[in-house]
C-alpha cells in the first residue's frame, strides 16, 4: 500500500479510537468493507452518517462502506454528550473495461418489466426490519460454494462511454448442481424463484442488518424462517434467471449498503479473465 494509504488508515483509526474499529481486511476501513466495533461504555444510541446503527447489548456493532465511499462519520450518543469519529475510507481498484466503440443496446422486454415492480417488492420486504437473535454477523464467513471466482465486487464495464452497473457481489464458477452452502449462520428470510434477473433466489439474514442473497440456484433447498448453521445446505449451483451460464452470484448488503463478500473470507481471491460486470 502507498505510505499515504497507510497514514489515512492510521489517521481514521486514531479519530475512531473511542469506537475500536477493526475489520476482516487489511485495512479494515476500505471501500467495500464490513467493519466491527465497539461502541463508547453508555452509548444509548450509534449513527453513520446520521442513519441509524444497531449495538448489541455488549456495545458492538457492524458498520459497512460501499463501492465508492470516501468518507464517513460515526457518532454515538453518551450520557456525557455525543463522540464523533470521522472516518477516512481507503480507495480501492477495479476492473474497469472500457469498450467505446461498442454500443449499449436496451433490450426491450414486456415480461420483464411486467414482471419485476413485484419482484423488488418482494426482496425489499424480505430486507427488511431487524434480526437480533442470530449470530452470523460475528463469525468468520466461509465460502458459500467451490470453485473459481469469475466475477469480482466493483468492476464494471463502459459501452459506448456509457458505464454499466457495477458488479456488485462475487461470482463463483461452478457445475450446474454443485452445493451451495451457507457462509454463516443465519435465517433464511427469501427463498423463492426464479426472478426474472436473479433466477431462484435466497436471502439469508445474518443479524445486524448483514444479509447474504444467493443468485441464480438450479434448486432452492430451504423454506422461509428457517435457521441456518454454517455449513448446511441452501440450494444448487444453476443458471436460472438473467446468467450467461451456471454460477453462483453472491451478493452481500449491511442495510441497505453493497458489500465485497471477498472481503470477509481468509484472503482476497483474485479475479479470473472474466471480466463480466
Amino acid at each position: 500500500m502507498p505510505a499515504l494509504g497507510v497514514l489515512a488508515v492510521a489517521a481514521a483509526l486514531a479519530s475512531a479510537a473511542p469506537f475500536d474499529l477493526r475489520g476482516p481486511a487489511t485495512p479494515p476501513l476500505q471501500q467495500g468493507a464490513l467493519v466491527h466495533g465497539h461502541a463508547p461504555p453508555g452509548t444509548t444510541a450509534l449513527d453513520l452518517d446520521g442513519k441509524p446503527v444497531a449495538v448489541a447489548p455488549d456495545g458492538s456493532f457492524i458498520i459497512g462502506f460501499g463501492r465508492d465511499a470516501t468518507s464517513a462519520t460515526l457518532t454515538a450518543t453518551t450520557p456525557q454528550g455525543r463522540v464523533t469519529a470521522p472516518l477516512a475510507i481507503e480507495a480501492r481498484t477495479y476492473n474497469i473495461q472500457s469498450l467505446p466503440g461498442v454500443a449499449k443496446v436496451p433490450v426491450p422486454d414486456a415480461e420483464f418489466e411486467a414482471r419485476r415492480p413485484a419482484e423488488l417488492a418482494a426482496i425489499a420486504a424480505a430486507r427488511a426490519g431487524l434480526t437480533t437473535d442470530v449470530d452470523g454477523w460475528q463469525q468468520a464467513f466461509v465460502k458459500p460454494a467451490a470453485g473459481r471466482i469469475s466475477g469480482v465486487y466493483g468492476s464494471q464495464r463502459i459501452l459506448g462511454g456509457v458505464p454499466g452497473n457495477p458488479h456488485g457481489g462475487l461470482d463463483i464458477a461452478a457445475p450446474p448442481g454443485a452445493p451451495v452452502i451457507a457462509p454463516a449462520d443465519g435465517i433464511v428470510r427469501l427463498a423463492q424463484g426464479p426472478f426474472t434477473l436473479e433466477g431462484n433466489l435466497v436471502l439469508l439474514d445474518h443479524g445486524y442488518g448483514l444479509v447474504s442473497a444467493f443468485l441464480h440456484l438450479s434448486r432452492i433447498d430451504v423454506t422461509v424462517g428457517q435457521r441456518v448453521a454454517q455449513g448446511e445446505p441452501l440450494g444448487r449451483v444453476g443458471g436460472t434467471g438473467r446468467a450467461s451460464g451456471p454460477h453462483l452470484h453472491w451478493g452481500l448488503n449491511w442495510v441497505a449498503t453493497r458489500l465485497d463478500p471477498a472481503l470477509l473470507l481468509a484472503a482476497t481471491p483474485k479475479p479470473s479473465t472474466d471480466t463480466k460486470p
